[in-house]
């Protein structure tokens, strides 16, 4: 199909259609200029469009430790199912919740009974490196597409699965992006590296001290389910570093901030896309104050159009990490189902040639699966609050 019908079908098949990157450009994203949709034709519902018994569904954490960054793919993914079922009455797509806890050990019987559901023609998730390793296979065996709005490990797309798709760059970009900051932004000469012997957060870290190279003076790993950190925390005060990466999730970097502040360690505290949530300043209090985090996800609160949407959807809140990708992720199912595809089989040929304008970037994937553009942000917190600092060039 040609990329002018790709874009039209993509953008009527909902009730609005938010076009415009929502934070910075993309060197390989297109500009705002080709993604403008007239507010007619983006309002407009798909003429003959009918389905039976169709979903989509989330997979992922909507409970424990990393639990609120699976709510913020969830409202994602379900604000996109609400406009299309409002533009098309004779369509109504389903949204599935397979809660994952995060957890690897649950990921493939929750994979099964996904891959049970006929109705199901695609998973926007899983939202974790983990739990993709564990389930992705299944999905594969079953040809049914997923489309991961926050998996970032860099390993994934390196096992031929004809169904893997990613919403964002992954941790290849983000990882040399980290240390480039650490070593001109911050004008760091010696960096300690935690993780959480995770697949994401060992995986990140890796890459962040293989880029670094010599200026890594001190590493180690922690237990994210230990309540004492103190033995990583000794040998970073020991090295005296002047910047530490931890790679890992939210709720254990909370707690590692405050155990590192505690025992006077100074350094700029430098985390990953796992600790770009609010649950990381709750836990760390105070000594959340100073840290950078990254990441490969958009800031959807600066897309206008799609803020305002989502708080409409949601009174009260503003997208959240993820929430963006996970959208933009449902608009790709959902404009196959538009399309006319719903069987498994044609939503995953139809994603093969999807060229769209979403909220984030131009969504359009290569032959492993990765989205066109490598754009990384730079988050920071300051006043018990996370804001954009901007692309990290």
């Amino acid at each position: 199909m040609k990329k002018s019908t790709l874009l039209r079908v993509s953008a009527i098949a909902v009730s609005l259609a938010f076009v415009t990157a929502a934070c910075g450009s993309d060197s390989e994203s297109s500009s705002t200029e080709d993604t403008v949709v007239t507010e007619d034709t983006a309002a407009a519902a798909v003429d003959g469009v009918t389905c039976e018994g169709v979903s989509i569904a989330f997979f992922g954490a909507l409970s424990g430790d990393a639990g609120n960054l699976g709510k913020n793919i969830r409202a994602g993914a379900d604000l996109a199912v609400s406009e299309f079922n409002t533009a098309n009455p004779d369509c109504q797509v389903g949204l599935v919740d397979f809660d994952s806890q995060g957890d690897p050990a649950q990921a493939p019987a929750l994979a099964q009974k996904a891959i049970d559901d006929a109705g199901i023609l695609g998973i926007v998730g899983p939202a974790f490196s983990g739990e993709s390793k564990a389930a992705n296979p299944l999905f594969d065996a079953a040809g049914l597409a997923i489309i991961t709005p926050s998996a970032t490990n860099a390993d994934l797309n390196d096992n031929n699965w004809k169904v893997f798709h990613r919403a964002l760059a992954g941790d290849d970009k983000q990882g040399p992006a980290i240390a480039t900051y650490i070593q001109k932004t911050l004008a760091a000469a010696k960096v300690g590296v935690i993780d959480d012997a995770s697949e994401y957060g060992k995986g990140l870290a890796d890459i962040v001290k293989t880029t670094l190279g010599d200026a890594v003076v001190a590493s180690d790993s922690i237990d994210p389910k230990a309540a004492d950190f103190s033995a990583a925390v000794s040998k970073m005060k020991e090295a005296a570093p002047d910047a530490i990466f931890y790679g890992g999730y939210y709720a254990e970097a909370g707690k590692l901030a405050k155990q590192l502040r505690d025992a006077g360690v100074t350094a700029t505290l430098v985390f990953g896309d796992g600790v770009k949530d609010n649950g990381f300043i709750e836990a760390a209090g105070p000594a959340a104050d100073g840290s950078i985090i990254t990441c490969t996800c958009a800031d959807g609160a600066s897309n206008a159009e799609f803020a305002a949407a989502y708080t409409a959807k949601f009174p009260g809140e503003t997208p959240q990490t993820y929430g963006a990708e996970a959208y933009d992720a449902a608009k790709a199912f959902l404009a196959a189902i538009a399309a006319g595809k719903t069987d498994r089989a044609g939503v995953l040929e139809f994603l093969v040639t999807y060229d769209a304008a979403g909220v984030t970037k131009q969504i359009k994937w290569d032959e492993t699966g990765e989205v066109a553009g490598n754009a990384v942000y730079a988050y920071k917190v300051e006043a018990g609050a996370i804001s954009v600092i901007g692309l990290i060039e």
